[in-house]
């Protein structure tokens, strides 16, 4: 099977009109999220050694709402691969055109709008990543004071961490560019037929 097949089986077929860069882009936004997910599992879930283990938040830390359980990190993950992989619907035929399993909805076209607005919410979101990682590799909170205690990591364990956490750093801006592609292939496409 080619691997072109292969992704189509995966998400369904490319919507008309959209270039291969922005397909490429599509599938780059949803591999960004990945090297995290992996570094939480075996660090957080598997206790493999990728940190020094810390029992007390960072001092200006904020309320801690959730535990760092297993049950915790592995929704976090989940949510966040989800998430991740909804950036092919900015490319995909059933972004486009509601699919037919959908009660109610299957079968017509998605509105602009019910994408656009998700997408460009998130895309804003996420540009917190970027900045998040430059004030973490300052030694600060990203309320600018200096970080105290938190994740420790030494060595090979910091250069695991930032080979895995960087990535994130894209997806709020190739997420970004997704949308506007989205917003302009759609407003400027005839309406679609169901």
């Amino acid at each position: 099977m080619s691997t072109r097949a292969l992704l189509a089986k995966l998400h369904g077929s490319t919507a008309a009109g959209v270039p291969r860069w922005a397909a490429i882009t599509a599938y780059v936004t949803t591999l960004t999220v990945l090297p995290a997910s992996v570094w939480r599992i075996a660090g957080f879930v598997f206790q493999a050694p990728l940190m020094v283990p810390s029992d007390t938040p960072p001092e200006g830390h904020g309320p801690v709402l959730f535990q760092d359980g297993p049950v915790y990190i592995v929704a976090l993950t989940v949510v966040s691969e989800v998430l991740a992989l909804l950036a092919l619907g900015l490319v995909s035929r059933w972004g486009e055109i509601w699919p037919r399993w959908i009660p109610g909805l299957g079968g017509r076209p998605v509105p602009v709008a019910a994408a656009v607005i998700p997408a460009g919410l998130g895309a804003a979101a996420l540009m917190v990543f970027p900045y998040a990682l430059v004030m973490m590799a300052s030694g600060r909170m990203l309320d600018g004071t200096p970080a105290t205690g938190g994740l420790i990591t030494h060595g090979w364990q910091t250069v695991a961490f930032w080979i895995s956490y960087v990535p994130l750093a894209a997806w709020g801006p190739l997420l970004a560019v997704l949308t506007v592609h989205y917003y302009r292939r759609r407003r400027g496409a005839p309406a679609l037929a169901a």
